[in-house]
C-alpha cells in the first residue's frame, strides 16, 4: 500500500535571486496531512533542476482517492525565509493507477491570479498495493554443550537462512531496486545482521545464514525480525517492508522453509540525530586520504531556539589514538549545514586497511561545553553503510565517492570504535 512520488525535474524557473538564478527544491505533501512531507535536495544557482528523488506515503487504496497530492517548489535561502515559487495540486480520484503515470504540469500560486509564468515540474506516480514476499528458513535452534572440566555449559544457536525476496516494488527511478535484508531477534535491536546488496533487481537471491547465541528456554520470548530495504548511495535507505515471526509459534522440531508476504516497515523508534553527507578520495601513490565533508540535514535541535551551530570534527585512528584532528567552520542557526570543505591526511598505503576516520557533528556553545550531536566513522571495524563506503573508495583509487550517513549515538559509536576484530 504505497505511493510512490517521483521528483524528476523542473524547467524554466522564475530568477529568485540578485544574481539572476535560483536553489530550488521541492517539498511533497498528500493533503489533507501538512504533518508528513517530504523535501528533495536543493539545487544551486539553476533554473533547471533535475532532481530524480522518490518519496513514499504509506496509504490504504480505499482512502488514496480522497487525498490530494501537492508539490511546492522553494527558493532556499540561507538567511531569510524560502519562498514559494509555484505549486501543482493532484487530485488522487483523477489519476489512473493502472500504469506509472508520468508528466510535466505548469507550476502556479495560490496568492497571484494574474502572474508570470512560474516554470513547470515534471513527476511520476505510481502505486504498490503489495510490498512484495520474502523467503525465509529458520533452519534449526540447538544446544551446542561445551564440556569444561569444571561442569557443563550450554548455550543456543538460532540458526537463520535469508534465502531470496520476489515481486519487490521498484523504489528507484529506472524501474529496479537495490535490495538488502536487516535482520534482528527482538527485543534486542542492538544485535543485527545484513545481507549484501542486490543491485538492480526485484526478485533477488540471497542465500545467506546467520546465528543467534539464545538459550532454548528463552527463545520462545523472541521475535525474529527481517526488514527489506532500498539501498541508497545518497540518501536514507527506504525501507521496502518487513516479516515479523514469534518464535513461540515456530515448531523447531524440524527445519521451517517458507515465504512470507512482506508488510509495510515501521520507523525505527530511535531519536533521530540527522545525517551527514562526505566524499572519501585515496591516492594509494602518493599515500593521500581526502575527507570533503560536503553538508549535513536534519540535525536534532539543540539550542533553546530550536536551532543549533553545526560543526564538524574529523578524527584520523589507529589503534585507538587519534593521529589527527580538523574540523571545519561553525555554521549558524541552522539544522541543514553546508560545508563543501576539504581536508587531507598522509596515509601510506600499507597502513590504510588499518585506521579509521571518525566524523563528529557538534553543536558549538559560547559558553558551555560543545555537545555531539551525532557521530559515524568509517574504516577499520566499521559496518553496513559506513563499510560499503569505505570499500568503494579503497576500490576506486583517486576518485572521490560521496554518500550520505545517518549519524549515531556518540556513545554507541564509541563502544565500536574500542571493539577490536
Amino acid at each position: 500500500m504505497l505511493l510512490i512520488v517521483g521528483i524528476i525535474q523542473a524547467a524554466d524557473l522564475p530568477a529568485m535571486d540578485m544574481g539572476g538564478t535560483s536553489d530550488p527544491y521541492v517539498k511533497v505533501y498528500l493533503l489533507p496531512d501538512k504533518k508528513k512531507k517530504f523535501e528533495t535536495k536543493v539545487h544551486r544557482k539553476t533554473l533547471n533542476p533535475t532532481f530524480n528523488e522518490q518519496f513514499q506515503f504509506k496509504v490504504p487504496y480505499v482512502e488514496l482517492g480522497g487525498k490530494t497530492l501537492m508539490m511546492t517548489v522553494y527558493d532556499f535561502d540561507r538567511f531569510s525565509k524560502h519562498d514559494a515559487i509555484g505549486d501543482v495540486k493532484l487530485p488522487m480520484n483523477k489519476i489512473d493507477f493502472s500504469h506509472v503515470t508520468e508528466e510535466w504540469r505548469d507550476l502556479v500560486s495560490a496568492e497571484k491570479e494574474e502572474q508570470e509564468k512560474l516554470g513547470d515540474i515534471c513527476f511520476s506516480l505510481r502505486y504498490v498495493p503489495t510490498a512484495g514476499k520474502l523467503t525465509v528458513v529458520i533452519l534449526e535452534a540447538k544446544n551446542l554443550k561445551k564440556m569444561d572440566v569444571g561442569g557443563l555449559s550450554a548455550e543456543g544457536l538460532l540458526i537463520v537462512g535469508i534465502i531470496q525476496a520476489a515481486d519487490l516494488p521498484a523504489m528507484d527511478m529506472g524501474g529496479t531496486s537495490d535490495p538488502y535484508v536487516k535482520v534482528y531477534l527482538l527485543p534486542d535491536k542492538k544485535k543485527k545482521f545484513e545481507t549484501k546488496v542486490h543491485r538492480k533487481t526485484l526478485n533477488p537471491t540471497f542465500n545467506e545464514q546467520f546465528q543467534f547465541k539464545v538459550p532454548y528456554v528463552e527463545l520462545g520470548g523472541k521475535t525474529l525480525m527481517m526488514t527489506v530495504y532500498d539501498f541508497d548511495r545518497f540518501s536514507k535507505h527506504d525501507a521496502i517492508g518487513d516479516v515479523k515471526l514469534p518464535m513461540n509459534k515456530i515448531d523447531f522440531s524440524h527445519v521451517t522453509e517458507e515465504w512470507r508476504d512482506l508488510v509495510s516497515a515501521e520507523k525505527e523508534e530511535q531519536e533521530k540525530l540527522g545525517d551527514i553527507c562526505f566524499s572519501l578520495r585515496y591516492v594509494p601513490t602518493a599515500g593521500k586520504l581526502t575527507v570533503v565533508i560536503l553538508e549535513a540535514k536534519n540535525l536534532k535541535k539543540m539550542d533553546v531556539g530550536g536551532l543549533s551551530d553545526p560543526y564538524v570534527k574529523i578524527h584520523l585512528m589507529q589503534n585507538g589514538k587519534r593521529l589527527k584532528k580538523k574540523k571545519t567552520t561553525i555554521k549558524k542557526n541552522t539544522l541543514n549545514p553546508y560545508y563543501n570543505e576539504s581536508f587531507s591526511f598522509e596515509v601510506p598505503f600499507e597502513q590504510i586497511q588499518k585506521v579509521q576516520v571518525v566524523v563528529t557533528v557538534l553543536d558549538y556553545d559560547k559558553i558551555g561545553k560543545n555537545d555531539a550531536i551525532g557521530k559515524v566513522f568509517v574504516g577499520l571495524n566499521s559496518s553496513g553503510t559506513e563499510l560499503r563506503h569505505w570499500s568503494d573508495m579503497l576500490a576506486n583509487p583517486r576518485r572521490p565517492i560521496a554518500q550520505w550517513h545517518v549519524l549515531k549515538v556518540e556513545e554507541e559509536v564509541d563502544a565500536q570504535l574500542s571493539t577490536k576484530k
